[in-house]
């Protein structure tokens, strides 16, 4: 049969695939057997990969397990299929139509008897945004299952319970005795292992601790594991044994036989995972079909999330410093005079003034006096790191120290300028008071404010030359 002609009559980019079906039931490789004009660039997207030529090897092009599973599926059942999924930024639509009796006229390799030759048409359609009628061609337990997941998404204002309830809805429909969302944030270097329970910050150490990667490099490594696919549904864990045999080890080690790992992008861009393991083999179809959708409905809230707290920490946050600023310190000042923490029988405040920062930015510029201020902070976190920091302004820092003796707070204030008389530089002036029982926090600021002035009096007359006045 002449399947270049037959197939340029298809409208969309459309491609016929073969393969055999053994005796015993095995597959044979996926053989390419032709692709239309369309498609002719999805076969050139790897500028080393021979001409094409038919029953070409499938994978001398590409590889993708979970096409590859329903182009089995399709053929050998003659079971149309459909699958609509964001493919990296892009959503295909794609048809797997089963090709029966087509007629065979090029020379047959010599096949064990009862060997049966099977074919599956595959045609897809591109979209750059999500349609919804597309979306919703689902079964019935699918789109409920979905819709499911998307109420829980958004019943509790708290992000974490929210992907706590959506990973118990996805354990229970997959079957699986494992599941959990690990968030990535590439910007921040950050990941966070969240299952029904909620954040496990232990069980993320020990997975990088067993493993020898840091949290990133796991989502890293994941990301090659997929090997271009957003997803991968394993019956066995032989693909991983391959691709990443640390991974794989550390699974056995954990008496895990499958696994589901879903890629979570928001905009081409990874925020997450969805990972399950010793899932029901038997819900495969379904589970992929659930969790292709599931993935778009998370990717969103958690891309919102990392958004959010970002800005979060940008108004609470010094950028320079990375210690609290003065919305900070307002914010705790507030809560402290409503009485919302926890009463203090005890209370320490420390005014920090930093010495010489004008006389540095006046002669060296603007970027040494930074450098200056970061130096100068790393001091303070380094004493105070039990403590409330705050950069108040400028030059000037107040710690709060919670529930302290008066000795304490003498013995960080002098521990404090003891490190920064060993540097050659940095200097504080420092003013320091202890409350017991009943305070006013304001008196308390302002009375260690005036006494940080007057040690900063006492500096400048010992050097007047650093004397920002002068």
């Amino acid at each position: 049969m002449d399947y270049q002609s037959w197939i340029e009559g298809i409208n969309g980019k459309a491609s016929l695939y073969s393969f055999d079906i053994l005796p015993d039931g095995q597959y044979s490789e996926i053989r390419l057997m032709a692709v239309n004009r369309e498609s002719e660039g999805m076969i050139k997207m790897n500028p080393d990969a021979p001409e094409f030529y038919p029953r070409i090897p499938y994978r001398t092009y590409w590889m993708d397990l979970n096409f590859e599973s329903f182009v089995y599926k399709c053929a050998e059942t003659l079971e149309p299929l459909y699958s609509y999924v964001n493919a990296r930024g892009i959503w295909l639509k794609g048809f797997y139509i089963p090709i029966a009796d087509i007629w065979d006229e090029e020379p047959k390799e010599e096949k064990p008897e009862g060997t049966r030759t099977v074919f599956c048409l595959y045609v897809v359609h591109f979209d750059e945004q999500a349609k919804a009628d597309s979306m919703i061609q689902r079964p019935a337990e699918v789109s409920n299952a979905v819709l499911d997941i998307g109420i829980k998404l958004h019943e509790s204002k708290d992000f974490y319970q929210s992907m706590g309830d959506v990973i118990e809805s996805i354990m229970e429909f997959c079957g699986a005795e494992m599941c959990s969302i690990y968030t990535v944030d590439k910007s921040a270097q950050k990941c966070i292992f969240i299952n029904g329970d909620g954040v496990q910050d232990q069980i993320m150490a020990d997975l990088s601790s067993e493993m020898g990667r840091t949290p990133i490099e796991i989502a890293e490594a994941w990301e090659k594991d997929l090997a271009l696919s957003d997803c991968l549904i394993l019956d066995d864990l032989s693909v991983i044994e391959e691709r990443d045999p640390v991974w794989y080890q550390s699974m056995k080690r954990h008496g895990i036989q499958n696994i589901v790992l879903f890629a979570i992008r928001y905009n081409q861009t990874l925020v997450g995972f969805i990972w399950g393991a010793n899932f029901d083999v038997d819900r495969r179809e379904r589970i992929k079909e659930t969790l292709e959708l599931t993935t778009f409905l998370l990717a969103a809230v958690i891309a919102n999330h990392q958004l959010l707290s970002k800005l979060e920490i940008k108004s609470t946050v010094d950028s320079l410093t990375q210690i609290g600023n003065r919305n900070a310190m307002a914010e705790y000042m507030l809560e402290l005079e409503k009485g919302n923490k926890e009463h203090l029988k005890n209370l320490g405040v420390v005014f920090v003034d930093l010495n010489g920062l004008k006389k540095i930015n006046d002669a060296e510029g603007h970027s040494a006096g930074d450098k200056f201020l970061i130096r100068a902070s790393s001091i303070i976190k380094a004493v105070y790191s039990d403590d409330h920091i705050f950069r108040a302004g400028g030059d000037e820092f107040v710690i709060f120290c919670q529930n302290t003796t008066e000795e304490e707070v003498a013995e960080k204030v002098t521990q404090l300028k003891k490190m920064a008389d060993a540097t050659s530089d940095v200097s504080f002036a420092v003013g320091s008071v202890f409350s017991n029982g009943e305070y006013d926090i304001n008196y308390v600021i302002k009375t260690a404010d005036e006494r940080m002035y007057q040690d900063k009096k006492a500096f400048y007359s010992s050097n007047p030359g650093k004397n920002r006045r002068v």
